[in-house]
């Protein structure tokens, strides 16, 4: 590995030492992100889905629909701002600004390139880092839901607060899932240090496989499986995202925390979700995806990971994954409350926490830095994973027929309507007839002229 490549590497010597007009471009640079990012996510889900869905999606708003995100916004902010009588208005007020607050602060440390050259100020494409700075990655994730807690208790209303209080339930179940992931992480890196954790995963391994050496990626979603598919699922629960949109559940919450709001309040909440999902994407790339470096075979040509090319793999991981977003909420039902629950507590956290065991007994084999290890273990402990999660737990009973229900159904339960659609005679007028002499009964004449 040349000198070259790896002078690219910033480390937390080389922030602080910024100007303050530098500091402040890279500040405008992470929000704008954030923002464009949101309005060309919104326009990028809709078309997708509609791609999926086999029908055109926005495309009248400027070219190819590009517009039609800004004309909502538009809309949104020149509709009426409701505000509920029994509202705590102060907290009303902030708790939009609070899940959008958080959702961008978390880009503060994600490194989305190397050491660059900007008006001769040799500067890394980062706003800062420290070193804790996934534990500011959580801190920001977990303040989120403070908003939706607060909004769903400040509008005064009974479905609001449901839907603010199931989301708390959800993010905290699916944050200790996250956390033990993100330690899965920092333990085999050994920093918490977003720039030091890419700088780790630039360093690869060799395989010996049926005789053949063949080189091995250094990105933490292929040494750490387990971890990597623990983490995505628990990201997308901590986003409140299809499938686990729970908290927006409008067939049971009546669009949960945030029924009360409108106008531009409304749209802040909508912004803070797209946000981070945004954002969560660029953390999931951080730190299992290799961050800005470029994947194989793009390493081939040597300056693929120097100047500001490290950009666009960036901005390319993150697509991918805004990607698997969408396609999740295009193709997977919304689950049960319950069953959400259970996958959080049952499933994720417990094989999590036998994940951690499994790394920390590798971490004391001798020859550690040799990561044949840790991908001969982890590729089939991820693999097995994901077959305990996506396996049937129960096969499914053989349903009844319909005349099975019928003749099974309790004595003296409200009678069912025939299949047929043909009107019986009256039971009561049939009972007589029997019991009448045969005699009596004209020849040829049906039950109902009795």
């Amino acid at each position: 590995m040349s000198p070259i490549y790896l002078a690219q590497d910033p480390t937390l010597a080389d922030f602080g030492r910024d100007p303050w007009w530098l500091v402040l471009g890279k500040i405008v640079f992470a929000f704008a992100f954030g923002l464009l990012a949101t309005l060309l996510g919104v326009w990028f889900e809709r078309r997708v889905v509609g791609y999926m869905q086999v029908r055109p999606g926005p495309n009248q708003v400027g070219p190819f629909g590009l517009l039609q995100t800004l004309a909502d916004g538009l809309k949104m902010a020149f509709k009426e701002d409701i505000l509920p009588k029994a509202a705590d208005k102060v907290v009303y007020f902030f708790a939009p600004t609070i899940s959008v607050i958080c959702a961008v602060t978390a880009l503060s440390v994600v490194p989305f390139g190397p050491m660059v050259s900007i008006f001769g100020h040799h500067t890394p494409l980062q706003v800062t880092d420290v070193p804790v700075a996934v534990l500011l990655l959580l801190a920001c994730s977990s303040m989120g839901v403070y908003g939706i807690v607060l909004g769903g208790w400040a509008s005064g209303s009974t479905y609001p607060l449901l839907g603010g209080l199931r989301s708390s339930a959800q993010m905290i179940s699916y944050e200790v899932a996250m956390g033990l992931s993100i330690v899965a992480v920092f333990m085999t890196a050994g920093t918490m240090s977003t720039s030091g954790i890419v700088a780790k995963q630039a360093h690869g391994t060799e395989l010996s496989l049926f005789g053949q050496t063949i080189p091995a990626p250094g990105w933490y979603a292929i040494l750490l499986l387990p971890s990597f598919v623990i983490f995505f699922i628990a990201t997308v629960g901590e986003t409140n995202r299809a499938p686990f949109d729970l908290p927006e559940a409008e067939s049971e919450l009546v669009a949960g925390f945030m029924t009360e709001y409108s106008s531009l309040k409304f749209a802040l909440f909508m912004l803070s979700e797209y946000v981070a999902m945004v954002t969560m994407s660029a953390v999931t790339t951080t730190l299992f995806l290799g961050g800005w470096r470029a994947p194989w075979p793009i390493t081939l040509w040597e300056g693929a990971n120097s100047g500001w090319w490290p950009m666009l793999w960036f901005f390319g991981k993150v697509i991918a994954l805004v990607f698997v977003f969408v396609w999740l909420r295009g193709t997977l039902p919304r689950l049960r409350y319950d069953q959400f629950m259970r996958l959080g507590w049952k499933v994720l956290l417990p094989i999590n926490l036998v994940w951690i065991l499994v790394l920390s007994g590798l971490r004391s084999i001798e020859d550690w830095d040799s990561r044949g290890k840790m991908i001969a273990v982890g590729i089939p402990a991820g693999i097995l994973l994901i077959t305990t999660i996506f396996w049937p737990s129960r096969r499914p009973k053989p349903q009844p027929t319909t005349q099975e229900q019928v003749d099974n159904r309790p004595y003296g339960s409200f009678p069912l309507p025939p299949m047929d659609l043909q009107v019986p005679p009256s039971p009561r007028i049939t009972r007589v007839v029997a019991e009448r002499e045969p005699a009596n009964i004209v020849a040829g004449s049906d039950s109902r002229e009795v």
